[in-house]
Protein backbone atom coordinates (compact mmCIF):
# COMPACT_ATOMS: atom_id res chain seq x y z
CA UNK A 1 0.00 0.00 0.00
CA UNK A 2 1.34 3.58 -0.38
CA UNK A 3 2.09 5.57 2.09
CA UNK A 4 -0.63 7.71 3.47
CA UNK A 5 -0.65 11.47 2.69
CA UNK A 6 0.69 13.25 5.24
CA UNK A 7 -2.25 15.67 7.18
CA UNK A 8 -1.96 19.10 8.23
CA UNK A 9 -1.57 19.63 11.63
CA UNK A 10 -5.11 20.08 13.94
CA UNK A 11 -6.17 23.62 15.25
CA UNK A 12 -7.22 23.50 18.66
CA UNK A 13 -10.46 22.78 19.93
CA UNK A 14 -11.18 26.30 20.36
CA UNK A 15 -10.56 26.78 16.71
CA UNK A 16 -12.20 23.79 15.93
CA UNK A 17 -15.48 25.04 17.30
CA UNK A 18 -15.22 28.19 15.94
CA UNK A 19 -14.93 27.04 12.62
CA UNK A 20 -17.64 24.80 13.08
CA UNK A 21 -20.02 28.25 14.21
CA UNK A 22 -18.78 30.43 11.25
CA UNK A 23 -19.32 27.39 8.68
CA UNK A 24 -22.92 26.70 10.47
CA UNK A 25 -25.93 27.03 8.14
CA UNK A 26 -27.60 30.63 8.79
CA UNK A 27 -31.13 28.88 9.45
CA UNK A 28 -29.88 26.81 12.11
CA UNK A 29 -27.82 29.74 14.07
CA UNK A 30 -29.35 32.50 12.80
CA UNK A 31 -26.24 34.33 12.19
CA UNK A 32 -24.07 34.43 9.33
CA UNK A 33 -21.32 32.11 8.39
CA UNK A 34 -17.41 33.70 7.99
CA UNK A 35 -18.07 36.14 4.98
CA UNK A 36 -16.95 34.14 1.62
CA UNK A 37 -14.98 35.78 -0.20
CA UNK A 38 -14.41 39.19 1.91
CA UNK A 39 -16.03 42.34 -0.13
CA UNK A 40 -13.60 44.81 -1.64
CA UNK A 41 -12.18 47.36 1.00
CA UNK A 42 -14.61 50.28 -0.63
CA UNK A 43 -17.78 47.87 0.82
CA UNK A 44 -16.30 46.57 4.19
CA UNK A 45 -18.56 46.94 6.73
CA UNK A 46 -17.60 46.91 10.76
CA UNK A 47 -17.87 43.25 11.10
CA UNK A 48 -15.47 42.40 8.60
CA UNK A 49 -12.57 43.11 10.60
CA UNK A 50 -13.22 40.17 12.56
CA UNK A 51 -13.12 37.63 9.34
CA UNK A 52 -10.37 39.20 7.97
CA UNK A 53 -8.14 38.77 11.20
CA UNK A 54 -9.17 35.06 11.31
CA UNK A 55 -8.68 34.38 7.67
CA UNK A 56 -5.54 36.35 7.10
CA UNK A 57 -4.47 33.93 10.42
CA UNK A 58 -5.24 30.79 9.17
CA UNK A 59 -2.41 31.47 5.81
CA UNK A 60 0.22 32.35 8.68
CA UNK A 61 1.73 28.60 10.35
CA UNK A 62 1.29 28.96 13.85
CA UNK A 63 -0.57 31.54 14.70
CA UNK A 64 -4.00 31.53 16.39
CA UNK A 65 -5.87 34.46 17.70
CA UNK A 66 -8.05 33.17 19.00
CA UNK A 67 -7.91 31.99 23.13
CA UNK A 68 -10.97 30.68 23.81
CA UNK A 69 -14.29 30.20 23.19
CA UNK A 70 -17.39 30.66 25.32
CA UNK A 71 -21.30 30.28 25.35
CA UNK A 72 -23.50 31.63 28.23
CA UNK A 73 -27.05 32.17 28.07
CA UNK A 74 -29.35 35.14 27.90
CA UNK A 75 -29.36 38.12 30.41
CA UNK A 76 -25.68 37.65 31.41
CA UNK A 77 -22.42 39.84 31.26
CA UNK A 78 -19.59 39.31 29.20
CA UNK A 79 -17.59 41.89 30.62
CA UNK A 80 -18.20 44.89 32.85
CA UNK A 81 -17.30 48.74 32.64
CA UNK A 82 -13.99 48.34 34.88
CA UNK A 83 -13.26 44.83 34.59
CA UNK A 84 -9.92 44.35 32.82
CA UNK A 85 -8.55 41.86 30.60
CA UNK A 86 -6.23 41.41 28.14
CA UNK A 87 -8.64 39.63 25.53
CA UNK A 88 -11.29 41.36 23.22
CA UNK A 89 -13.99 39.40 22.95
CA UNK A 90 -15.68 39.11 19.62
CA UNK A 91 -19.49 37.96 19.25
CA UNK A 92 -19.42 34.91 16.83
CA UNK A 93 -23.37 33.98 17.11
CA UNK A 94 -26.66 35.54 19.54
CA UNK A 95 -26.95 39.23 20.91
CA UNK A 96 -25.86 41.42 22.89
CA UNK A 97 -26.03 44.87 24.20
CA UNK A 98 -23.18 47.30 24.87
CA UNK A 99 -23.95 49.78 27.40
CA UNK A 100 -23.06 52.50 30.54
CA UNK A 101 -24.60 51.68 33.69
CA UNK A 102 -25.47 54.43 36.46
CA UNK A 103 -25.07 53.67 40.03
CA UNK A 104 -29.37 53.73 40.41
CA UNK A 105 -29.25 50.62 37.74
CA UNK A 106 -30.05 52.72 34.45
CA UNK A 107 -28.57 52.54 31.63
CA UNK A 108 -28.00 53.57 28.12
CA UNK A 109 -27.49 51.20 25.51
CA UNK A 110 -24.88 52.95 23.56
CA UNK A 111 -25.09 49.66 20.65
CA UNK A 112 -26.51 46.37 20.16
CA UNK A 113 -23.71 44.09 19.40
CA UNK A 114 -24.20 41.65 16.74
CA UNK A 115 -22.86 38.24 15.25
CA UNK A 116 -19.23 39.34 13.84
CA UNK A 117 -18.86 42.11 16.40
CA UNK A 118 -15.98 43.42 18.56
CA UNK A 119 -17.70 43.90 22.04
CA UNK A 120 -16.68 46.98 21.92
CA UNK A 121 -13.60 48.26 19.52
CA UNK A 122 -11.85 50.34 22.13
CA UNK A 123 -11.40 47.15 23.70
CA UNK A 124 -8.54 46.34 21.06
CA UNK A 125 -6.48 49.35 22.81
CA UNK A 126 -7.63 49.48 26.23
CA UNK A 127 -7.87 46.77 28.97
CA UNK A 128 -10.80 48.18 30.07
CA UNK A 129 -13.26 49.22 28.11
CA UNK A 130 -15.54 51.13 29.92
CA UNK A 131 -18.82 48.90 28.85
CA UNK A 132 -20.98 47.05 30.04
CA UNK A 133 -21.58 43.79 27.90
CA UNK A 134 -25.12 41.95 28.34
CA UNK A 135 -26.42 39.22 26.22
CA UNK A 136 -29.60 39.53 25.05
CA UNK A 137 -30.13 35.84 23.67
CA UNK A 138 -27.81 32.66 24.14
CA UNK A 139 -24.23 33.90 22.74
CA UNK A 140 -21.27 32.21 21.97
CA UNK A 141 -17.95 35.00 21.83
CA UNK A 142 -14.58 34.00 21.35
CA UNK A 143 -11.68 35.91 23.29
CA UNK A 144 -8.44 37.11 21.02
CA UNK A 145 -5.59 38.19 23.03
CA UNK A 146 -4.85 41.68 22.49
CA UNK A 147 -1.46 42.21 22.21
CA UNK A 148 -1.55 39.87 18.99
CA UNK A 149 -4.82 40.90 17.70
CA UNK A 150 -2.74 44.51 17.81
CA UNK A 151 0.79 43.75 16.29
CA UNK A 152 -1.38 41.56 13.90
CA UNK A 153 -3.55 44.22 12.63
CA UNK A 154 -0.77 47.26 12.46
CA UNK A 155 1.21 44.72 10.25
CA UNK A 156 -0.76 44.25 7.63
CA UNK A 157 -2.16 47.55 5.84
CA UNK A 158 -6.05 46.05 4.56
CA UNK A 159 -6.35 45.11 8.14
CA UNK A 160 -5.62 48.08 9.23
CA UNK A 161 -8.17 49.56 6.44
CA UNK A 162 -10.30 47.86 7.74
CA UNK A 163 -9.87 48.92 11.44
CA UNK A 164 -10.32 52.75 10.14
CA UNK A 165 -13.59 52.11 8.61
CA UNK A 166 -14.23 50.22 11.67
CA UNK A 167 -13.84 53.18 13.95
CA UNK A 168 -15.52 55.80 11.44
CA UNK A 169 -18.56 53.66 11.56
CA UNK A 170 -18.64 53.92 14.91
CA UNK A 171 -17.87 57.47 15.37
CA UNK A 172 -20.99 58.22 13.47
CA UNK A 173 -23.25 56.10 14.78
CA UNK A 174 -21.93 57.44 18.16
CA UNK A 175 -22.84 61.20 16.79
CA UNK A 176 -26.31 60.45 15.41
CA UNK A 177 -27.56 58.77 18.83
CA UNK A 178 -26.14 62.11 20.29
CA UNK A 179 -29.04 63.74 17.58
CA UNK A 180 -31.35 60.44 18.48
CA UNK A 181 -31.60 61.93 22.05
CA UNK A 182 -30.80 65.22 21.74
CA UNK A 183 -33.28 66.28 19.19
CA UNK A 184 -35.46 64.08 17.40
CA UNK A 185 -38.51 62.77 18.45
CA UNK A 186 -39.73 59.23 19.93
CA UNK A 187 -41.39 57.73 16.79
CA UNK A 188 -38.51 58.98 15.05
CA UNK A 189 -35.78 57.57 17.38
CA UNK A 190 -37.46 54.41 17.10
CA UNK A 191 -37.99 54.52 13.46
CA UNK A 192 -34.26 55.28 13.07
CA UNK A 193 -33.25 52.14 15.61
CA UNK A 194 -35.03 49.76 13.53
CA UNK A 195 -34.01 50.52 9.88
CA UNK A 196 -30.31 50.81 11.74
CA UNK A 197 -30.88 47.20 12.88
CA UNK A 198 -32.42 45.56 9.76
CA UNK A 199 -29.04 47.61 7.64
CA UNK A 200 -26.72 46.05 9.95
CA UNK A 201 -28.03 42.69 9.88
CA UNK A 202 -29.11 42.82 5.70
CA UNK A 203 -25.47 43.42 5.63
CA UNK A 204 -24.94 39.64 7.03
CA UNK A 205 -27.16 38.08 5.12
CA UNK A 206 -29.47 37.77 8.04
CA UNK A 207 -32.43 39.49 6.38
CA UNK A 208 -35.38 37.96 4.44
CA UNK A 209 -38.04 39.29 2.60
CA UNK A 210 -37.69 42.23 5.17
CA UNK A 211 -38.01 40.28 8.04
CA UNK A 212 -35.28 40.28 10.22
CA UNK A 213 -34.54 38.40 13.56
CA UNK A 214 -35.95 40.75 16.60
CA UNK A 215 -35.15 39.36 20.03
CA UNK A 216 -34.67 43.01 21.35
CA UNK A 217 -37.56 43.73 24.29
CA UNK A 218 -39.41 47.25 24.77
CA UNK A 219 -37.25 47.70 28.04
CA UNK A 220 -34.04 47.31 25.68
CA UNK A 221 -35.61 49.49 23.35
CA UNK A 222 -36.68 52.08 26.03
CA UNK A 223 -32.26 52.02 27.17
CA UNK A 224 -31.47 52.52 23.66
CA UNK A 225 -33.53 55.47 23.07
CA UNK A 226 -33.71 57.04 26.21
CA UNK A 227 -37.62 56.43 26.58
CA UNK A 228 -40.02 55.14 29.09
CA UNK A 229 -41.16 51.82 28.56
CA UNK A 230 -44.80 53.45 28.27
CA UNK A 231 -43.33 55.06 25.43
CA UNK A 232 -42.43 52.68 23.39
CA UNK A 233 -45.00 50.75 23.70
CA UNK A 234 -46.84 53.30 22.53
CA UNK A 235 -44.75 54.27 19.22
CA UNK A 236 -44.96 50.29 17.93
CA UNK A 237 -48.47 50.21 18.35
CA UNK A 238 -48.61 53.15 16.61
CA UNK A 239 -46.14 51.59 13.93
CA UNK A 240 -48.04 48.81 13.93
CA UNK A 241 -51.32 50.34 13.21
CA UNK A 242 -50.09 52.71 10.62
CA UNK A 243 -48.74 49.26 8.97
CA UNK A 244 -45.01 50.00 8.92
CA UNK A 245 -44.14 47.18 10.92
CA UNK A 246 -45.54 43.58 12.02
CA UNK A 247 -43.53 41.79 15.19
CA UNK A 248 -43.82 38.37 16.31
CA UNK A 249 -42.52 36.59 19.05
CA UNK A 250 -38.78 36.93 17.98
CA UNK A 251 -39.10 38.63 14.66
CA UNK A 252 -39.90 42.06 13.13
CA UNK A 253 -40.87 42.51 9.51
CA UNK A 254 -40.63 46.07 8.13
CA UNK A 255 -44.05 46.43 6.09
CA UNK A 256 -43.56 49.56 4.77
CA UNK A 257 -40.05 50.62 4.23
CA UNK A 258 -40.84 53.90 2.59
CA UNK A 259 -43.38 55.01 5.12
CA UNK A 260 -40.66 54.25 8.29
CA UNK A 261 -37.82 56.18 6.38
CA UNK A 262 -40.22 59.79 6.33
CA UNK A 263 -40.64 58.93 9.86
CA UNK A 264 -36.64 58.61 10.54
CA UNK A 265 -35.71 61.60 8.95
Amino acid sequence: MPDPVPQPAHHSTEQQHLHALLESDVADLRAPPAPAPAPALGEAHEFDLYAAVIKKAERHAGLSPVVSVHTIPSRRSISHLEQWSESVPVVCRGWATSSVALPDGRRQILSFVLPGDFACTASLFEPISGRLIQTITEVTYCNIKRSELKAFVFAHADLLEILTRTWIEERRRSDQLAVDLGRRTAAERIARLILNLMERLARRGMVQDQTMEFPVRQHHIADATGLTQVHVSKVLSDFRRRGFIEINERTLTILDVAGLRCVAI
